[in-house]
């Protein structure tokens, strides 16, 4: 355990945080995801068994900045892959991003979008999240000096 960290935060993963640089980004995927097919970055992927999304966004929110150099420092995927459809679990999804960087403004992407860019990211994280199309790719920011 340690002082202000999370503890659904695991040493892998905590190691892939921290490894990443400035515009790398990570995706955080649900329980019916195929991460194992899609983890094709440096940091591989890693199993947040147990873990639910929004758990999970929240506590890696709490010490990972968000990009505001692009317009969207997060992207999900949407209900059916059409771009527009949201579930309740997309609501949660961005209450936890406007909490934790305030001003950051969640893309909702069509399905082959989101999925392709999956494929790219640095760290694919694969949670326990029963809810269908509960994915989110978050981009790194910096945190600036004083």
């Amino acid at each position: 355990m340690l002082i202000g960290i999370p503890s659904c935060l695991g040493p892998q993963l905590l190691f892939n945080l921290r490894a990443m640089g400035h515009g790398d980004e990570l995706a955080i995927v649900d329980g019916n995801y195929p991460g194992q097919t899609d983890a094709r970055g440096p940091g591989g992927l890693v199993r947040a068994d147990g873990i639910g999304m929004i758990e999970l966004l929240d506590a890696i929110l709490k010490i990972m900045p968000l990009d505001d150099a692009v317009p969207h420092g997060a992207m999900m995927a949407t209900v059916g892959g059409d771009g527009q459809t949201l579930d309740p679990v997309h609501h949660a999804m961005q209450q936890i991003v406007v909490k934790r960087s305030p001003g950051t403004e969640v893309l909702p992407m069509k399905g082959p979008e989101f999925y392709a860019r999956v494929k790219s990211v640095h760290t694919l994280i694969a949670s326990s999240e029963p809810r269908l199309y509960a994915n989110i790719i978050l981009r790194k920011g910096v945190i600036r000096p004083e």
